[in-house]
């Protein structure tokens, strides 16, 4: 394989922006599939291929495939758009080297755009924006330009110019080479080339001037010829073009409608001449011998294995554990190292995937993206050719904000829904599973309704097991609200050695910039406690963080300072300073006026415009905050506000009959916020009586 021609890329949007239907058009374009299904209605699409996700009408699991463009080779990621399911665009963006971004031309930059792009400059990946649903009424890809540069922080740069607008859309100018394309055929598969009909010559030379003037602004050579009133080369165009895409300081915009088939063949174009290869990735990882030193991995099939563990998969045939090589190469029955836990492990088969179907292969090097069996891997393990070689940076992943009690209807069918629940939290990180100490019953978290109803649903059909959940439970937090010295000693003398500890410090609340949850520190002079009894403060502390003396939540948002003390020479240990902090914290925390918090959510919501008085009406009875709205022109209103989460539980069958089922929304966790003191007061006061209840 010639590296500079492969792609790794991934599609990623806000919810019902296309993003699936483009993957569908872009298989068929490429001679990978042979009918084109669509995700509503019909089989469903081919990259959506779990019959929940069929049903639904969404994507669930990011869906892995590889095609040929113009004999480059391409990986292609098809990721969720709804919040619950961030991981799957987070671990997939992790491992990818571009990605196209894909807008709604009449909603354009939605708030789960705002997801998306954020995840993208996390992970550094380069990116091309596509304004699907061109055939739309009320389509506006000027406005979405614009949203773009105000809302996503990006020089967009429109690369196209539309040949009509909603019903009239026929085709697009591109701007660089300045042909018009027209698509015919049952599919849109026949690109028609042709010069630029009269009407669209003049807005399209002042576009054209408009796309070089921005790019000049990454190319002093591109910028001296627009000065001189030269014509720049195309090949000039697009190497700006390009060297500034990978430098992430531009945005190009491209325009189309996937449904109607019209324009995706340039968007694969595209692909080829602005998003990267691996060869032009850097990517650095940890090294074990030099923290400061990063180790510089190279797309080189000849160098030392490296590749990293991005998503599980339990399957019938074993555990796929989808894989991106960044160095290096692998070969099928060969042993690597996994960094984390130093185990030698068998790469028994390496496959190729296309969606839920395989390809079994020999050897995959360095670029790749293959699903490997027989490896216990966990998501965002490394795996190297040599022990303790690197280890590259992991996936962020969201904290769960919602919990929900399960239980088998038959007793008889709990092992089936313990082995459930282990294969699912060991896919998705963003899922976790716990027993209740007070309450005995098994309690599964995830990142909303929706998160937690796709599992339950997914027990009972993949393991034939009828499961009983409670009600949707908030996952709040407490956090102290002002600075408390603390002076604790602890004593403990039962014949024989005894035990002692003294710590002097304080709490006190960290500032709201602070991203850390909670930060020990230690100031001890004059060895007044020896150092090797600091580890054991701090572990007491943090132990007690889990569950707050205030309503058994965990604490945030907390610094622990220890500044003085004293020790005993024979009765002091690690075990009794750390006894010691965490009696310090259970008596001091409560000294420090602590606050419950909730999470709340971004809610963007979208109505027809006859309906706006009664959702807006609505949004303050459930505690909520308008931040604002916005008339789109075609009838309908765009709200954005703030809702705690515990408000919005049943929301979207209550906006359903609001609107007569014409609204678009969707949320994502914005952050934690106070409770409200009479709020405060209720909830403590129930956790209180759930606490009587377990204890009997």
């Amino acid at each position: 394989m010639n590296l500079a021609h492969l792609r790794n890329i991934g599609i990623s949007a806000h919810i019902d922006s296309g993003k699936t239907t483009l993957s569908e058009r872009i298989l068929f374009y490429a001679g990978r599939i042979h009918k084109m299904q669509e995700v509503h209605g019909g089989g469903g699409a081919t990259m959506d291929h779990m019959e929940l996700e069929k049903e639904r009408g969404i994507t669930i699991t990011s869906a892995a495939t590889s095609l040929s463009w113009k004999d480059h080779p391409i990986n292609l990621i098809d990721t969720p758009g709804h919040v619950d399911f961030t991981v799957e665009v987070e671990r997939s963006l992790r491992v990818l080297d571009g990605a196209v971004l894909v807008l709604c031309a009449v909603g354009g930059v939605q708030s789960q755009s705002l997801t998306v792009d954020r995840q993208m400059k996390r992970y550094h990946v380069p990116r091309l924006a596509f304004i699907n649903k061109m055939d739309r009424t009320g389509a506006d890809p000027l406005r979405v330009v614009r949203e773009i540069k105000a809302r996503l922080k990006s020089d967009a740069i429109l690369m196209q110019w539309p040949m009509g607008l909603g019903q009239d859309f026929v085709g697009v100018i591109d701007l660089v080479t300045m042909k018009a394309f027209t698509f015919d055929g049952d599919m849109g598969e026949k690109v028609i080339e042709s010069e630029i009909p009269a009407q669209y010559q003049e807005p399209a030379e002042t576009a054209r001037h408009q796309m070089l003037e921005a790019l000049s602004m990454y190319s002093d050579e591109l910028m001296e010829l627009l000065l001189c009133e030269e014509t720049p080369s195309l090949e000039l165009i697009q190497t700006v073009t390009r060297h500034a895409v990978q430098q992430q300081d531009v945005t190009p915009v491209f325009l189309g409608t996937a449904f109607k088939n019209k324009a995706v063949q340039l968007l694969l174009d595209a692909v080829l001449a602005y998003l990267p290869s691996p060869l032009e990735r850097e990517i650095k990882a940890k090294s074990f011998e030099n923290t400061e030193e990063p180790v510089i991995l190279e797309s080189d099939p000849k160098k030392p294995f490296v590749g990293m563990a991005f998503k599980i998969v339990e399957d019938p045939y074993g555990q796929l554990t989808f894989t991106r090589i960044y160095q290096g190469s692998i070969k099928k029955g060969e042993t690597y190292y996994n960094q984390r836990t130093g185990r030698k492990e068998r790469f028994s088969r390496i496959l190729r995937m296309h969606s839920d179907k395989r390809e079994e292969i020999d050897s995959a090097s360095a670029g790749d993206i293959v699903a490997v069996i027989g490896i216990d891997a966990a998501s965002g393990d490394t795996y190297a050719a040599e022990n303790q070689y690197c280890a590259l940076e992991n996936i962020f992943v969201p904290e769960p904000v919602v919990k929900m009690a399960i239980q088998a209807r038959d007793r008889g069918d709990s092992d089936k829904l313990g082995k459930a629940l282990q294969r699912f939290r060991k896919e998705d990180p963003t899922f976790q599973v716990f027993t209740d100490p007070e309450t005995n019953e098994v309690v599964m978290a995830g990142m909303g309704e929706l998160h937690l109803d796709v599992y339950r649903q997914r027990i009972e059909r993949e393991y034939k097991v009828g499961v009983e959940v409670g009600a949707p439970k908030v996952s709040y937090r407490e956090a102290p609200t002002k600075k408390y010295e603390f002076n604790y000693k602890h004593k403990k003398q039962t014949g024989g050695s005894g035990q002692f500890a003294h710590i002097v410090g304080y709490i006190e609340p960290l500032g709201e910039d602070e991203t850390e949850t909670f930060i020990f520190e230690e100031k001890i002079v004059g060895g007044r406690i020896p150092k090797q009894y600091v580890p054991a403060i701090e572990k007491g502390f943090r132990n007690s963080l889990d569950k707050g003396p205030m309503a058994q939540y965990p604490v945030v948002s907390t610094r622990v300072f220890v500044s003085d003390g004293s020790y005993h020479e024979v009765d002091s240990s690690e075990m009794a300073f750390m006894i010691a902090a965490q009696g310090c914290f259970r008596e001091s925390f409560p000294k420090c006026d602590p606050v419950l918090l909730e999470p709340v959510m971004k809610v963007a919501i979208c109505v027809p415009d006859e309906f706006q008085g009664a959702v807006v009406g609505d949004i303050p009875t459930r505690r909520g905050l308008i931040t604002s709205t916005d008339a789109r022109g075609d009838g309908t209103m765009d709200i954005e506000c703030e809702i705690p989460l515990s408000e919005t539980f049943g929301y979207a069958d209550d906006l359903r009959s609001m609107t007569k089922g014409r609204d678009e929304h969707s949320m994502e966790l914005l952050g934690y916020r106070r409770v409200p003191a009479h709020i405060q007061r209720e909830i403590v006061e129930e956790r209180r009586q759930e606490r009587l209840v377990g204890s009997k």
